[in-house]
């Protein structure tokens, strides 16, 4: 893709062979498997070791299997045998030990990921307390996507601001939830470029998804952030 705006026709590519899909179809939140493909093609090399902190149902994992890189998933809740158990604040991995990071984490609280009581996706990112655990969450998730990193590699974070209605609050809470964590990721590393993937969900066109916002004047989120990033200690990045 030559362009800041990606637009994709579909959840996932078909592989090479033609034979499976990358991740699953059904993971309420998957990641489009094009997304981590584009990132892949331009920002790493064949044979490199590329991580996924919460991998979901393993789409990265797949992307990988198909261009030829190594992969390594984790997730609090893994959906199958080649995702391990972690939490995303505590990779175990060494330091400066990977070439390419990929995170696609929860917009608070809209999908029920796990029982697990640690998991990211029970904190609201505009409750009471304007969203300052689920951001205080994801700074660690963000050091340490850095401790684990090369120097002067390069990091994806795939994300979609949020809005929820709230009852006796004319047009509801707007969560800007992208700039919040482009803030902290600036604090780590150094920008490289800011994509607007265009989300061609089926359920933005449902007649009463779009009366309701019609009536209540608020928006049907319509696109997602991928924030590219480098990390790179000295000469202008940050250590």
């Amino acid at each position: 893709m030559p362009t800041t705006l990606w637009e994709y026709p579909s959840q996932h590519y078909n592989a090479a062979d033609g034979s499976r899909m990358q991740g699953d179809k059904e993971y309420a939140g998957a990641t489009p498997s094009w997304v981590v493909w584009q990132l892949l093609q331009r920002y790493t090399r064949e044979g490199d070791t590329v991580v996924d902190p919460m991998c979901g149902s393993g789409t990265t994992i797949d992307v990988c299997a198909d261009v030829g890189r190594k992969s390594l998933g984790f997730d609090l809740a893994p959906t199958r045998s080649d995702i391990a158990q972690a939490d995303a604040r505590r990779i175990p991995l060494p330091d400066a030990s990977v070439d390419f990071v990929f995170i696609d984490p929860p917009y608070s609280t809209h999908i029920e990921y796990s029982d697990d009581p640690r998991c990211i996706g029970k904190l609201d990112s505009g409750g009471e307390d304007s969203g300052e655990a689920y951001f205080a969450a994801m700074r660690e998730v963000i050091s340490e996507i850095h401790r684990v990193l090369k120097d002067r590699r390069y990091m994806a974070l795939y994300v979609s601001d949020s809005f929820k209605k709230k009852k006796g609050q004319p047009g509801g809470l707007f969560m800007p939830i992208g700039f919040e964590l482009f803030s902290l990721l600036r604090a780590r590393f150094k920008p490289t470029d800011i994509i607007s993937v265009v989300r061609h969900n089926q359920k933005l066109d449902r007649s009463n998804w779009r009366k309701a916002a019609e009536e209540g004047n608020f928006f049907l989120r319509g696109f997602n952030y991928l924030f590219i990033m480098k990390k790179q200690i000295g000469d202008g990045g940050t250590a």
